[in-house]
């Protein structure tokens, strides 16, 4: 079965929400990365994602909606600072883990009695949802582990032949995935995974905001997670990723102690002057190291990187999202100087 490659047209739309009534998995594009899509509803189709993925099946869906009043449809018992969340970041890269109801099916949650929900902002999926009249679960449309994709050719590069279609809608603009978070009491929330709704800012609805240690931190096996994200080694190109904490001069001194064959860095903007060995820049700020960092991390499998000596981010801001990427793509080997 070929993957059909669609617009952004009306009638391609049409087309793509047509099929996840079906049962069929669509690849959709969102303002974070692109997603694989399916009826949240249909365990069929639900299943179909998974093996699409090759993803572990405790490791949860995030449920897609057209408009946060529909939550009430899926979950039980919304707090009310989900709705003064809600007001100030939805639609947009923010996801909501509530108490599930029996609409969503198990397998969509991974087990669990909660699940993640979100309302996208980009207006290509957000028109696919209303077109479905039906809730999307859309994990990422890359191979489990592989980094996500950001734009429709990442998806039909992983995903050709195992889905029905991808639509293509352009370039992903944040570049991670959204921001996780459950809640803790009235007032506060945790972050189980960053992303471009930063503490910062979720720090002026919520009282406190607790950030949770598997963000930094690899998981024990065996343990439920809440998030996906949390658990398994995600993020990872083939080559070999190694993150630096030092100094740019100590980083340097690393890199150039290995050196070699196959060897890359993987940089700031400002570090490419007289840079000494083979690398790429992936931004000089966290946004813009999170709208390229995916995106860099295949182009270095693409020209046959083996080993990737990575500088670490800031852990301030949206700086905190792309070190959670990192450290996992990373397999969590860090080098601290």
């Amino acid at each position: 079965m070929g993957t059909e490659l669609l617009t952004d047209s009306e009638s391609d739309l049409l087309r793509a929400a047509g099929l996840i009534k079906q049962g069929a998995v669509v690849g959709i594009p969102t303002e974070t990365v692109y997603g694989l899509g399916a009826d949240a509803c249909n365990e069929e189709a639900v299943r179909a994602v998974f093996a699409a993925k090759g993803r572990p099946a405790d490791n949860p869906l995030i449920v897609h909606l057209a408009d946060f009043s529909q939550a009430e449809d899926y979950t039980d018992g919304i707090p009310q600072l989900a709705y003064r969340l809600a007001d100030r970041f939805c639609p947009g890269p923010l996801t909501m883990v509530l108490p599930k109801n029996d609409k969503i099916p198990m397998v969509t949650s991974g087990g669990l009695d909660t699940v993640g929900i979100r309302v996208p902002s980009h207006p290509v999926m957000h028109r696919i949802i209303e077109m479905s009249g039906c809730p999307i679960a859309a994990p990422s449309a890359n191979r489990s582990g592989y980094p996500s994709p950001t734009t429709a050719d990442h998806v039909m590069r992983d995903m050709e032949g195992r889905i029905a279609a991808v639509v293509d809608g352009g370039q992903s603009e944040f570049g991670l995935e959204s921001t996780v978070i459950s809640f803790e009491g009235e007032r506060s929330v945790r972050i189980l995974r960053p992303g471009a709704v930063t503490r910062e800012m979720l720090l002026e609805i919520c009282e406190s905001v607790i950030v949770d240690k598997a963000i930094l931190n690899e998981v024990a096996e065996g343990t439920k997670v809440a998030s996906p994200g949390m658990k398994y080694k995600h993020y990872s190109p083939k080559a070999d990723i190694i993150m630096v904490e030092s100094s740019l001069d100590d980083f340097n001194d690393v890199v150039e102690k290995d050196g070699g064959r196959g060897v890359y860095a993987l940089i700031f903007d400002e570090d490419a002057e007289n840079c000494p060995f083979r690398h790429m820049t992936y931004g000089a700020d966290s946004r813009q190291q999170a709208h390229l960092l995916f995106q860099r991390l295949r182009e270095l499998d693409d020209i046959g990187a083996k080993k990737v000596y990575v500088r670490a981010p800031s852990k301030e801001g949206m700086g905190l999202a792309v070190y959670n990427r990192l450290i996992r793509a990373a397999g969590f080997e860090v080098i601290r100087i």
